[in-house]
């Protein structure tokens, strides 16, 4: 097409994926503050579960700040909401923009890269959402005697954001490792020669990264995370050892000799 139809086409998409968020940031305020199931209640869920864990130890209230926190709080939430649940719809729009300028190969590669990069994402979310009480609970509990702790609700709400954010993007990187492999950078055979650095640095990775200080959390971050570079290595091992009979098998031929077929 010519530029002018990239550049129609491109408008088309942003308008869509617009009014796609437009109407699931109108969902999400309506699924607000409804009772039990309702987005503040998830949001606080962890902090929720931190107090009971801390039992009477240790005092601590969630507060909002200010005359316009309140409002401020809503809109907040429910736009990270609205981003999070249209995003299936606006990443499809940008595939589908990008999908007609790549070879038959790389449309393969994208897919299954978007089937597995998903389901990762998501589990790590999942472990960072089951892991933050426990981590909540050891910070609040180094408030001293006698003192209450006052937690500021758009500070948590970035602490959680950032948790959950560590969580899924930790989970998407024995992915890439396949990706290296699969584009011929890395080998199976260098992932096993340094796996004990691997190692190492993963736990070092998962203390760096949690935001809160507690061990569990570290382990809770680092374990998966090496379970899936095992488990990444091992396809990259098998995925070298199939590269190798194609080569064997291309080699048994000379370069001008005539094939059987």
């Amino acid at each position: 097409m010519a530029l002018a139809d990239h550049l129609r086409e491109l408008r088309a998409r942003l308008i869509r994926s617009v009014l796609f968020l437009v109407l699931a940031f109108s969902v999400a305020l309506f699924f607000y503050d409804q009772p039990h199931d309702g987005l503040l209640g998830l949001v606080l869920g962890p902090y929720n579960d931190a107090r009971t864990q801390l039992g009477q130890s240790t005092q601590t209230t969630a507060y909002v700040a200010g005359a316009t926190g309140p409002l401020m709080l809503q809109l907040k939430l429910c736009g990270v909401a609205a981003i999070v649940v249209s995003s299936p719809y606006w990443l499809y729009q940008i595939w589908a923009f990008v999908v007609p300028g790549l070879h038959d190969n790389e449309k393969k590669w994208t897919r299954i890269f978007a089937a597995v990069a998903g389901p990762l994402f998501i589990l790590g979310v999942a472990t960072g959402y089951y892991v933050l009480p426990k981590g909540l609970a050891v910070l609040i509990g180094f408030t001293p005697a006698g003192l209450q702790n006052l937690v500021e609700f758009g500070d948590y709400f970035s602490f959680l954001t950032r948790m959950l954010l560590v969580f899924g993007i930790a989970f998407e990187i024995p992915l890439f490792v396949i990706m290296l492999n699969l584009a011929g950078i890395v080998s199976g055979k260098a992932l096993g020669r340094y796996r004990p650095w691997i190692i190492l640095g993963t736990f070092i990775f998962a203390a760096v990264a949690t935001p809160s200080t507690d061990p569990f959390s570290m382990l809770m971050l680092a374990l998966p995370m090496l379970v899936l570079f095992f488990v990444a290595e091992a396809i990259a091992r098998a995925v070298d050892r199939a590269r190798g009979r194609k080569r064997e098998s291309a080699a048994q031929w000379d370069d001008d000799e005539l094939s059987p077929l």
